[in-house]
């Protein structure tokens, strides 16, 4: 085990399902790599190894489909309850012991995922800066002496230094997606309600969301399906509706009007915002500029209305009691409640309903929005010199967005040439949009290079549209292929080409022997061999799809194909009297390069 293992999803679920790793020594390596020196300050409290090496031994041989997070491992945010383990929101003497874990927490517990620990954050989950914590000041992956951001700095710092796959964060004004940014890891902030926040320790308990920080949005994804769901105990609770948002091949995405742009003077950062535009109109998007004032208003609203007197609710009497155990800054924020009266409360919510009247027009025009996640980043000591207006400048772009029901996913977005810091935007789409947001991530991240924080690692593929609201989706191998004699077959069904991979390393390519055109034939064997079969993936339609099959001609048929990231699609395999005389073209690894090859 070396640093050279990656912790990413795919790269786990393979060396599980080859028995080249197993969680007993992924275990090992994580408490090793937690131990970083370069980042003392990640880990309020950690799990403790005898504890997680239990957790590891208690699940079965091998990965199954019932355990979709099979020892992967895992951070929590300090203010999400862990059974056995304190819960102290970033104050030592409000320290708690929860009885149980926190509703998110069991069932990543439950899917086989692996909690190392709990991680540092803003005290009481007030700020965007990763500073404001008796447990030391979180920093940078690529530079100690910038901030991490926050609140939910250790859980982001914990995946971008390769600590752990996923992490559990919570955002209310941007704290999982701020530090998403300064870290070069991407940052999904759900649906409001779609993750329960039972057993979280509130910041806003009616705009607080639980967020995933994840390496690629392939496996966020896989997070927020396991995590996702209705808890009949937390009021705030909402069901995924079925079908969700889609987004067309053709999208329009909104940008900022040039004069409407913030950028605090880093003209770095406005050049990558224009890449990133340009990026995402190669994804098949077509610009269009949005009047960002009703959204602007919005943020205001935050720290000037009643969801200032939500956060001193949620301390109760130990405000009052302890108020010397609170963080100065954060000890000024939540008393600033007390000028707030029960009339600037309907005045303030009244202001937001007609702002959400407006935002609903612009909806209309535009399926999601492209925004700097954060318009500059910051020394750690200019924010503890000028703490409460930097913070505001990083909430520029992120305060609007639960009190207007979005939701978003933040994404690298390129580096900083003068310093090497990275940049990062966020796309932004109406509540239950989760699911297309991290579809079309993934293929934004992957066309950038796909790094992933500050490691070696690069995400190993892209999130697969859901079956559910995209089709069915189709892996061909051979005569289908792009610029193929075949792939009219899909294109004029209206298929849509969802991206190029490899199969597991278990199948074996024959080229068939008379066939017109000439086709491949796959089969599925147990051994291991050196790589998969490269292969696209399409979706269609449920009825394209039926049409599609009825015109397969034997010996080939569709069955499950699995693909190198562990997942399973429909796909191209051939019966067995259709080997006889095909020749073994496995070794090409693909049908293209069989066919450009002059030993064909």
């Amino acid at each position: 085990m070396s640093e050279a293992i990656h912790f990413d999803l795919t790269a786990l679920r393979r060396a599980y399902a080859d028995g080249t790793l197993t969680p007993e020594q992924v275990i090992e390596e994580v408490l090793r790599r937690a131990d970083n020196a370069r980042h003392p300050n990640v880990w309020i409290a950690k799990t403790g190894r005898e504890r997680l090496l239990e957790m590891a031994r208690a699940l079965p041989p091998a990965p199954t489909e019932q355990l979709p997070l099979y020892g992967v491992p895992f951070a929590i945010k300090d203010n999400i309850d862990l059974a056995e383990t304190p819960t102290t929101a970033g104050c030592p003497d409000f320290s708690f012991l929860p009885p149980e874990s926190a509703t998110v927490v069991k069932r990543l517990i439950a899917a086989g995922a692996l909690p190392v620990g709990k991680t540092n954050l803003d005290q009481f989950a007030t700020g965007l800066v990763g500073v404001r914590s008796p447990y030391g000041v979180c920093e940078s992956v690529f530079d100690k002496r910038y901030i991490s951001g926050g609140s939910s700095s250790g859980s982001a710092v914990a995946v971008a230094a390769g600590m752990v796959t996923f992490s559990l964060g919570t955002d209310t004004a941007g704290s999982g997606r701020v530090p998403a940014a300064f870290n070069n890891i991407v940052g999904h902030k759900p649906t409001r309600g779609l993750l329960s926040n039972r057993g979280v320790f509130p910041a806003c308990r009616s705009l607080d969301c639980v967020s995933i920080f994840a390496g690629s949005c392939h496996d966020a994804q896989a997070v927020l399906d396991v995590a996702a769901g209705f808890d009949s105990a937390d009021p705030y609770s909402r069901s995924r509706p079925k079908g969700g948002v889609t987004f067309s091949e053709k999208f329009h995405f909104g940008i900022l009007a040039p004069a409407q742009r913030e950028f605090f003077g880093d003209t770095e950062a406005a050049a990558l915002y224009e890449q990133a535009i340009a990026r995402l109109r190669g994804c098949g998007g077509e610009p269009a500029e949005f009047d960002y004032t009703p959204f602007a208003q919005a943020a205001a609203l935050l720290y000037a209305g009643p969801w200032v007197a939500e956060r001193r609710w949620a301390l109760g009497e130990f405000f009052d009691q302890h108020g010397d155990s609170i963080h100065p800054v954060v000890r000024g924020i939540i008393g600033g409640a007390a000028k707030h009266d029960a009339v600037a409360a309907f005045d303030a919510q009244y202001r937001l309903q007609a702002l959400l009247q407006t935002t609903r027009e612009i909806w209309k025009k535009l399926d999601l929005l492209l925004l700097p996640t954060t318009g500059t980043t910051y020394r750690i000591e200019e924010v503890l010199a000028d703490p409460v207006r930097l913070n505001s400048n990083l909430g520029h772009y992120t305060n609007f967005m639960n009190l207007l029901d979005l939701a978003a996913v933040a994404l690298p977005a390129g580096f900083r040439a003068s310093n090497g810091l990275p940049f990062g935007v966020t796309l932004i789409a109406p509540a239950f949009s989760d699911d297309a947001l991290l579809s079309l991530g993934g293929r934004y991240h992957f066309t950038l290079g796909g790094n992933i924080g500050v490691t070696p690692g690069k995400i190993s593929g892209q999130p697969l549209p859901k079956e559910k609201s995209e089709g069915v989706l189709l892996a061909v191998v051979g005569a289908h292929l792009r610029g193929q004699p075949l792939n009219h077959q899909l294109t004029s069904r209206r298929a849509r080409f969802v991206r190029q991979t490899k199969t597991s390393p278990h199948y074996r390519l024959y080229a068939l022997a008379n066939t017109q055109p000439p086709k491949p034939g796959l089969r599925r064997v147990a051994e291991k061999l050196p790589h998969g079969i490269e292969i696209e993936v399409w979706a269609l339609n449920e009825a394209a799809f039926g049409s599609f099959v009825a015109e397969i001609p034997p010996p080939l048929g569709i069955g499950a194909l699995e693909l190198e990231d562990g997942t399973s699609v429909k796909g191209f395999l051939c019966e067995p009297i259709g080997l006889e005389g095909a020749r073994d073209i496995t070794e090409f690894g693909g049908w293209l390069a069989f066919r450009q090859s002059p030993a064909k």
